[in-house]
């Protein structure tokens, strides 16, 4: 059995072993019990009633405290909301909704943690850039609270473990409390990655006009046909501002674009290793992104399922990137051309001489631009 998974088995016990509550002793609530020890051997041998009252009455201050912060703890429903969109390696911002269904007592000094996550059979602990912490929420109410953390990889995660903490009201313990909130919460791969400026060579205009010309903003891109309401994914540069102003909405210009002048980005899952398949996958995600940022129309392609057809726009690139964030790599996995090799560029792991790599490969012609792991 492989050392991952007894990992993984061992990190799963621990989680079952773990109590649901726990209690940490602060530096105040270190002296009060060390002053009642002291106290309580000091009372052993007098008949002093003021020290036996100064003893009980330290004793019933542990006892409120314990008894106040399980009630903060309790009572009480969250609701998540994970935002779209999130890249890895990248803060992103989680609230909560926080409502207090008490009768009488408020809950006061919440801190909210998401302790874990889970990646398919993987347990992550995020990085917690900032807790989200509530200083009172009144009986009956509610209230709103944030934290920002960072996930270092792509996937498709779902929220385990939820940590409440309270020093209320003393501050002599924390109180933490572990609940499930369920959720999810998709990470994108990251698209910083340099990538080579590529364009689809089999585009009869594209093999014919300047490069410095093709990206040019105002320039035609096929036959105009007309004007219709705007669409989520249109390239703003098409908007008809004299229509728009005259009617109230977005317009824009439409064109007969040529089917040629497209490019498909086309993803090798088959990866030798984790390391290099995850530098492939970031790279692809940064060619969409380039071609999105520059107007380009591009399909994707990975394992033989694809987004269909070629499109622009933003809303096309969180497709492609959502369903970048969900495949899975591995030897087994058959490559898929969807068009002509003219119109594709492969993007493949491999490794050589020990070092990982990812490439974009032009099928036919040779013509790599390589990437190596940071």
């Amino acid at each position: 059995m492989s050392g991952n998974t007894w990992r993984q088995r061992l990190a799963g016990l621990r989680q079952r072993l773990r109590p649901q509550r726990r209690l940490r002793l602060q530096r105040s609530g270190i002296v009060v019990i060390l002053g009642v020890f002291s106290l309580g051997l000091a009372t052993l041998n007098t008949g002093n009633n003021l020290l036996y009252l100064l003893v009980g009455a330290l004793l019933g201050l542990i006892t409120l405290s314990g008894w106040v912060s399980e009630r903060a703890l309790t009572g009480i429903h969250i609701a998540r909301r994970s935002p779209f969109g999130v890249t890895a390696g990248q803060p992103v911002r989680i609230e909560y909704r926080v409502s207090n269904r008490k009768r009488r007592l408020p809950t006061a000094g919440l801190e909210l943690r998401d302790a874990e996550l889970r990646r398919g059979e993987v347990r992550v602990r995020p990085e917690i850039v900032e807790p989200a912490f509530l200083s009172l929420v009144p009986a009956g109410e509610h209230a709103l609270a944030a934290e920002v953390i960072t996930v270092p990889r792509r996937g498709l995660y779902r929220f385990e473990r939820l940590q409440l903490a309270t020093t209320y009201p003393f501050g002599m313990f924390t109180k933490e409390r572990d609940v499930r909130v369920p959720g999810t919460m998709v990470v994108w791969p990251r698209t910083d990655r340099p990538v080579p400026r590529v364009r689809a060579a089999a585009g009869r205009r594209a093999s014919h006009q300047p490069a410095a010309a093709r990206f040019v903003p105002g320039v035609e891109r096929g036959e105009y046909r007309g004007l219709r309401s705007y669409r989520p994914g249109d390239d703003p540069r098409d908007i008809h501002w004299r229509s728009t102003a005259r009617r109230g909405e977005p317009i824009v210009r439409e064109y007969d674009r040529d089917p040629g002048d497209s490019i498909w980005i086309v993803l090798d899952l088959a990866a030798p290793d984790e390391a290099s398949g995850e530098v492939a996958v970031e790279l692809a995600a940064s060619l969409a992104a380039d071609a999105s940022g520059r107007g380009e129309r591009f399909g994707f392609a990975a394992g033989g399922v694809s987004l269909p057809p070629p499109a622009g726009g933003g809303s096309h690139l969180d497709a492609v990137l959502d369903l970048l964030a969900r495949v899975e790599l591995g030897p087994g996995h058959a490559l898929h051309l969807p068009a002509r090799p003219g119109e594709c560029l492969l993007v493949t792991a491999g490794s050589a001489g020990g070092e990982d790599f990812a490439a974009v490969v032009r099928p036919g012609t040779g013509a790599a631009a390589r990437a190596d792991k940071p």
